[in-house]
């Protein structure tokens, strides 16, 4: 009678549990509650119930609460605060370590979770990283909600002391290990069973015991076809199921050819199987997999903040003394000082001046938000108006804003189409070779020596596998970023190598790029400034970025005073309130005023008023930079382009610089400039902009690439695709001539990688390869793949002059 209840007992079929009370049934599935069933519903829906292939009842309960008090330290807003990335009065944004993603149908549904909680805005994946990015709106739900939403549904993400205390750790996944650890065994054990096979000494041996041998490979083998061998399978199948062809597929086919073969042959007593070759293919296919695990990793590309981008910061001595440092030497506890349009770079509390954060880059909110004293103010927002001194009070977040600088909203539809995706589509056809190629292999050979035909159908599907071919495009890519990072050009991603190596247009801003500001001569021409409108002019000088007014300020004496009712408009000027004055600073046409008598049109002019009083201009000399003859000469085979917004006195001189050729563009707003350029765009040019970032961010982010040129503050702009530090700005051209030296390094990676799988096959389709032996010599392809491309970039960066 108690075993008859017991298997009345019905199970849920999402998290495994009992359904005691009276089960939910729904596309004959039996369900413990709503919220299973509803998750079930959501991947039935979209074709992704592979989810419940992988792993028996891997969701969790929805029926009650998963420990209440087991998540009631998210409630706590110190946790909180360390945890949450980003806060506004709407929305929070924070990043979770999941380690148990695990397939697309993970992704899917990690990606749909507002489908389970509106109160979720957004959800994205990095599978690779096993991280998910969420948004989610403060009014409607919590963190501690949300939390327990990922538990229910099987996704708890792993919260640890590092994470709740600041201190960020980074997670490994062992699973190749283990998996790696359990096929060695199995692969010597059963050839050590298998020896009597090999040797004519031991036949009355395999006549004893050949059968008991063979029974107890196959139990060895099993650990290894179920656990050590699940990837390759999960993968292929996944493959099938989205309608592609992938890299495991012929794996996969193979290995079950090899194993039911060896299972039939065990079972009937007709031969000792393959099993040695089944094992042992698993244990070296995954050590090309760790190997290339590995590789991944050593070239990842969401790389730390810290160390990637070539910015500095103003931090403050003694509330007036500035000094620049890198941000990577960022401490809790220093005062910055972030000017009009700068981003800050860490967590930090406004201490003083008027805060208008424009949170555009990180939640997408352009509208910007107004800060007061004591207020948290979050990474990646940015400064609006005046001047403003904050504490730091988080380190700078390791990843957070190339994270947030990669984001989709400021990627370019024109980097998508990819080499690595054009390899990708090769390598699909190959794959569909590869597995014609097998099966006319096996119908050659099986009329003629089954043993024969068994060895050479698999030794073609493993021998051919083009792992090698997938390994070309990312490991030159990462040696590419890695040449230009020590050379401080710093690139977004890789896509951006390609975009390079296309332009046949080059377009450059000429203040603060071709000219060096802080080697201009300034003159003052007018009227003699008293102590008084010395600090009104210096004062608003402050909290401008833009090159001129930052070498005016430096060459100004004396202190500054508080501005209020800052603004500043681009390619016009400054102004603002200082004592109740109003300041403008800027070009004539911005204070409305015709060229002074006497002013040299040689030279570039910034005006200066004080309560609609005109009392003079500031004069520059422009200094154009150091290599800019050797830029041009390297860009002789590319049309040449300058955008200014200043006005054409310095037309002779640019023309003897660019030639005849170049297109000279004066007076231009940044309007005009978006124009002219989407006109080049157009005609089907490739262009590069080359300005600043802070200034040029419109123009920059229409091109095809665009570069921001950075001094000794902080230019960065999220529209940008690279950042060049200034101090390299003269080997612009040969950057250039590089990536399209790695394309052809590429093209050139890609034929090596083919010869090896022509030559393979060609072997293996006539049977002079084992399957072992196959599994051998692939990774040690790959690896003669990938020292060919680190050898051929490296020489390439050499004779460049890199």
């Amino acid at each position: 009678m108690e075993a008859a209840l017991q298997t009345n007992i019905q199970t849920c079929y999402h998290c495994g549990d009992s359904c005691n009370d009276e089960p939910i049934v729904a596309h004959d599935k039996t369900f413990c509650c709503d919220g299973c069933k509803t998750v079930y519903q959501l991947l039935e829906e979209n074709n992704l119930c592979t989810y419940y292939n992988l792993e028996q009842s891997p969701g969790i309960s929805g029926k009650q609460p998963l420990a209440e008090s087991r998540f009631a330290y998210l409630d706590d807003a110190g946790v909180e605060a360390q945890l949450v990335n980003f806060r506004s009065d709407t929305i929070s944004k924070l990043t979770f370590y999941v380690p148990q993603m695990h397939c697309s149908s993970c992704i899917w549904l990690l990606e749909n979770l507002f489908k389970l909680n509106p109160g979720i805005s957004e959800s994205t994946v990095n599978f690779i990283r096993k991280e998910l990015s969420l948004t989610y709106y403060n009014q409607q739900t919590t963190l501690r909600e949300v939390v327990q939403l990922l538990a229910r549904i099987g996704y708890e993400p792993a919260i640890t002391l590092a994470d709740t205390d600041g201190k960020k750790t980074t997670r490994y996944s062992r699973t190749i290990i283990y998996r790696l650890g359990i096929a060695g065994f199995c692969f010597g054990n059963v050839m050590l069973l298998a020896f009597p096979d090999y040797l004519a000494v031991t036949n009355s041996l395999q006549r004893s015991f050949g059968s008991f041998f063979g029974y107890l490979s196959l139990l060895l083998s099993i650990p290894t076809w179920l656990y050590s061998a699940r990837g390759f399978f999960t993968s292929a199948i996944e493959g099938i199921k989205q309608r592609m062809v992938n890299i495991d597929l012929p794996i996969a086919t193979g290995l079950l050819a090899l194993f039911f073969v060896s299972v039939y042959q065990v079972l009937t007593g007709s031969g000792p199987g393959y099993l040695d070759s089944f094992t042992g293919l698993v244990f070296f296919m995954l050590i090309g997999k760790y190997f290339q695990q590995k590789t991944y990793d050593t070239l990842s590309f969401d790389r730390d903040y810290t160390s990637y981008f070539p910015v500095s910061i103003t931090v403050l001595k003694d509330d007036q003394e500035e000094e620049y440092i890198p941000v990577r030497n960022l401490k809790v506890g220093r005062r910055i000082r972030i000017r009009n349009q700068e981003l800050i770079p860490a967590d930090a509390i406004l201490l003083r001046g008027t805060a208008m954060i424009d949170y555009s880059f990180v939640s997408g909110e352009s509208e910007p938000v107004e800060k007061v004293t004591g207020e948290i103010i979050y990474a990646g927002g940015r400064q609006v108006g005046e001047s403003v001194e904050l504490e730091v009070v988080k380190e700078v977040s390791q990843g957070y804003l190339t994270q947030l600088w990669n984001d989709s909203v400021f990627s370019k539809q024109e980097q998508a189409q990819s080499v690595g995706t054009y390899a990708n589509a090769a390598g699909k056809w190959f794959i569909i070779g590869i597995l014609i190629v097998a099966a006319g292999t096996l119908t050659y050979w099986v009329p003629r020596d089954l043993t024969m035909a068994m060895n050479a159908f698999i030794s073609v599907l493993i021998i051919a596998c083009p792992c090698a071919l997938s390994l070309a495009t990312p490991f030159v890519h990462g040696h590419t970023l890695r040449v230009f990072g020590k050379n401080k050009f710093y690139l977004r991603n890789t896509a951006v190598v390609e975009t390079l190596a296309k332009i046949d247009t080059v377009v450059f801003d000429k203040t603060g790029t071709l000219t060096e500001p802080s080697a201009a001569e300034v003159t003052y021409n007018g009227k003699d400034l008293d102590q008084k409108q010395q600090r009104y002019v210096k004062s608003i000088l402050s909290h401008s970025t833009h090159p001129l007014s930052q070498r005016i300020f430096q060459s100004m004496a004396g202190e500054t005073s508080t501005v209020q009712s800052f603004q500043e408009f681009a390619g016009k000027g400054l102004v603002g309130e200082v004592d109740g004055k109003l300041v403008r600073v800027g070009s004539a046409a911005y204070l409305g005023v015709n060229t002074l008598k006497g002013q040299d049109t040689m030279q570039t002019a910034v005006y200066v008023s004080v309560d609609g009083v005109l009392l003079g201009y500031y004069t520059f000399f422009n200094v154009y930079r150091d290599g800019l003859a050797d830029i041009l000469q390297g860009l002789e085979d590319k049309n040449i382009s300058v955008l200014s917004g200043d006005n054409d006195h310095e037309l002779v001189r640019l023309r003897g610089l660019l030639g005849e050729k170049a297109s000279l563009n004066f007076n231009q707003s940044p309007m005009q400039k978006l124009e002219y350029i989407q006109q080049l765009k157009d005609e089907q040019h490739r262009v590069l902009m080359v300005g600043d970032g802070l200034n040029d961010a419109g123009a920059l982010k229409q091109s095809d690439a665009g570069i921001a040129l950075t001094n000794s503050i902080t230019n960065f702009s999220p529209s940008c695709d690279a950042i060049l530090d200034a101090t390299a700005f003269h080997k612009l051209s040969k950057f250039l001539a590089f990536s399209r030296k790695t394309m052809n390094i590429i093209l050139a990676t890609f034929a090596v990688s083919l010869v090896y799988n022509v030559i393979g096959l060609t072997l293996a389709v006539q049977g002079l390869f084992t399957p072992i032996a196959s599994a051998i010599i692939m990774p040690i392809s790959s690896l003669s793949v990938i020292i060919f491309a680190t050898l051929s970039v490296k020489i390439a960066a050499k004779r460049a002059g890199l």
